[in-house]
């Protein structure tokens, strides 16, 4: 019995402003199979598929794009191995000169209905029509929560001074590529030493400042949560509707409130120390929330 692996891949659809008030999708010509398909490629060993995603398209299609929501996930057999694909839609940001190769020939942007007709595969097919039932993103935020600072119990200055630790430090290195794919224009932080440190590899990064936002921190004593929570997702709400591509740092105690304030509804919105979520907005309505 042969044994069977799965392959693990990702990819995007990639969309511009149409002529009119539609949109256009990427799609890519692969002379060895002889098939149109969206951009994809398989995962590099230990990379986040976000990223191996955002990869494969300037790769394949010459694309440089900004994620924007997780689509469907797609399983079929390659070359009798298990494959799954990971897609997100994407927004085109920028091209260069396409130049024909031997793994993509050719790239064509269509309207979605002319790419269902054109993909050479029904599993294609279903990822564009998830991508087209999403209503018009209009801005994207990356909200994590702090990394990881010790114990509170074992600190013996104010809670607001206690930094990231050694393990910290490596998660707020690990989410600044990740941050850095969603090319945001403003950072924004709870007032803790953590939460701005925890941003600081993604400022470095991308040059950018770090702005203290009150808004986003945890109650203080004898504050009422939902205060704080009615805050967050009210700062959160109006970065939204500036439409500008955002990232921010809050706490343990705000985000899932404030998620579900977004959303609104009820949901699994705990988000572990160094973890985050990739949210999308059409003007101040919270439309996707992917974990990171």
């Amino acid at each position: 019995m042969t044994d069977v692996f799965e392959i693990r891949a990702a990819g995007g659809v990639v969309w511009r402003p149409g002529t009119h008030d539609d949109v256009q999708v990427c799609l890519v010509h692969r002379p060895r199979y002889g098939d149109w398909t969206l951009p994809k490629g398989k995962l590099e060993p230990g990379e986040h598929p976000l990223t191996a995603a955002v990869r494969e398209v300037a790769e394949e299609a010459d694309a440089r794009a900004t994620p924007e929501v997780r689509l469907t996930s797609v399983r079929y057999r390659s070359e009798g191995r298990l494959k799954e694909v990971d897609y997100w839609s994407m927004r085109a940001v920028g091209a260069g000169g396409f130049q024909p190769n031997t793994e993509v020939d050719a790239v064509r942007w269509l309207d979605v209905d002319d790419a269902v007709a054109l993909v050479s595969y029904p599993h294609d097919a279903e990822v564009l029509a998830a991508f087209a039932a999403l209503p018009r993103v209009t801005a994207t935020m990356v909200l994590v929560r702090h990394g990881h600072a010790g114990k509170r119990l074992t600190w013996s200055g104010p809670d607001t001074a206690r930094p990231l630790d050694a393990r910290g430090w490596s998660q707020a290195r690990a989410l600044a590529p990740l941050i850095a794919l969603t090319r945001p224009s403003r950072l924004l932080s709870a007032s803790a030493r953590r939460c701005v440190q925890t941003l600081d590899p993604a400022a470095a990064t991308l040059d950018l400042p770090i702005e203290i936002s009150g808004d986003l921190d945890e109650p203080f004593a004898g504050q009422q949560p939902d205060e704080r929570v009615l805050a967050a997702a009210a700062r959160m709400a109006a970065l939204a509707a500036s439409g500008a591509r955002t990232a921010v740092c809050g706490q343990g105690k705000v985000i899932p409130g404030a998620l579900e304030r977004l959303a609104g509804q009820t949901g699994d919105y705990h988000t572990d120390k160094g973890a985050g979520w990739l949210l999308a907005f059409t003007g101040d309505r919270l439309v996707a929330a992917d974990r990171l």
